[in-house]
């Protein structure tokens, strides 16, 4: 599904949304933060029965975030300005559908994964960007966890320790907190 599935859902979505998308993209994720989010969370027990819905809205806010801090994969604007807000369209059509699944907690979640994705790319962090991914997607899956809920925190102080705490929060949440 992924990134294929991705590329039709902006289409039939039309605008300029559809107007940016890349013919003869490839279709396969980079590598880099987020990479395997969406699938990730998808497979956790509390999409079970929308694992599709799940992965293709964490698809078009990874795809989002991908316009705002990286390479995108299908969406594409040589005008910066107008990149950021397709990024900002992206992550609003995420979220309402997540939204219409009734998963407030989900969408909580993933305004915390955007909201500490901007501070990680501003302190110039992959590897807390990743790991800001990662366990998010993980707290989507698998629910949210004491272990999880501390280590935002530590990421939003700017704790040298975040990555680590938000990895170990995410192994965590696979183990049922």
């Amino acid at each position: 599904m992924s990134v294929a599935a991705l590329r039709e859902a902006l289409l039939d979505h039309g605008g300029t949304l559809a107007d940016s998308l890349v013919d003869g993209a490839a279709l396969s994720p980079p590598p880099g933060p987020g990479h395997g989010a969406p699938q990730l969370a998808s497979s956790g027990p509390r999409p079970a029965g929308r694992e599709h819905e799940y992965e293709l809205l964490l698809e078009m806010i990874l795809e989002g975030s991908l316009l705002h801090y990286g390479t995108p994969r299908l969406v594409r604007s040589d005008d910066r300005d107008l990149a950021l807000l397709l990024g900002d369209q992206l992550y609003a059509l995420g979220l309402a559908r997540l939204a219409e699944l009734g998963d407030l907690e989900a969408v909580a979640e993933l305004a915390d994964l955007i909201s500490l994705l901007a501070q990680a790319q501003a302190a110039s962090d992959p590897r807390l960007a990743d790991a800001v991914w990662q366990a998010g997607a993980a707290a989507i899956g698998w629910g949210q966890t004491v272990e999880h809920t501390a280590a935002k925190a530590l990421a939003r102080a700017g704790d040298s320790g975040a990555a680590d705490a938000l990895n170990a929060s995410r192994d965590a949440a696979f183990q049922g907190g």
